[in-house]
């Protein structure tokens, strides 16, 4: 049966039929947002290394300075029991 200018032949409901093109150009797309992500966990994962790394220098500089600060106290306690 036909209608004035309707084909009765080619799909007009449900989802339409991607083309290869489509198919391809999408899998190229997707595979470059993976690439994407990828690259960007590994900058993170550089990026926490190197944050543990800073965070232990500072843990030691930490350590460092409440060892001078105890020395000074007790250079200071001794100074003023010698006055």
């Amino acid at each position: 049966m036909s209608f004035g200018g309707f084909d009765d032949t080619t799909p007009g409901w449900g989802a339409p039929t991607p083309s290869a093109g489509d198919i391809v150009t999408n899998a190229i797309r997707k595979e470059k947002l993976i690439k994407e992500i990828i690259a960007a966990q590994e900058d993170l994962r550089a990026m926490m290394a190197k944050t543990k790394g800073v965070q232990t220098d500072v843990d030691k500089l930490i350590s460092g300075n409440e060892t001078l600060q105890m020395y000074i106290d007790n250079l200071t306690m001794q100074m003023a029991k010698r006055r």
